[in-house]
């Protein structure tokens, strides 16, 4: 099997560093979000990077680990990479649950940063 398209090396380096500065310090997150940046969290609607390390880092838990059950990386018309991530997560001494996260990749000045970004725990209410 050959190498990787480069999209998908990229989405996944990026997704891998994600959960990385997510699990062991929320407040690095900035380095990957601008000013333009939105996130989707639950429902709720932020946007600058300001507003979204502030979010995340306000989150009401201070132990969290994620594993990743499954990626998929796309190339978007406008040269950006379009990321699925499905997996799981333990907060503090909270039941593991699923989650999905979704996020647009975008190269500016030879960097790539995240100008959007959506997550929704896999909780399913039937009732």
């Amino acid at each position: 099997m050959g190498e990787k398209p480069l999209w998908e090396q990229i989405g996944s380096s990026f997704v891998q560093h994600y959960y990385q500065l997510f699990d062991t310090d929320r407040t690095q997150l900035g380095s990957i979000y601008i000013d333009a940046s939105c996130l989707t969290w639950e429902g709720q609607q932020f946007q600058g990077k300001r507003a979204i390390v502030e979010k995340l880092s306000s989150l009401p838990f201070t132990k969290i680990a994620h594993s990743i059950t499954a990626q998929d990386h796309q190339p978007t018309p406008d040269c950006c990479i379009l990321s699925m991530v499905v997996g799981q997560l333990k907060a503090d001494d909270d039941p593991i649950m699923g989650f999905h996260q979704s996020f647009i990749l975008k190269n500016i000045n030879d960097a790539w940063v995240c100008t959007n970004d959506m997550f929704r725990l896999a909780l399913h209410n039937f009732g």
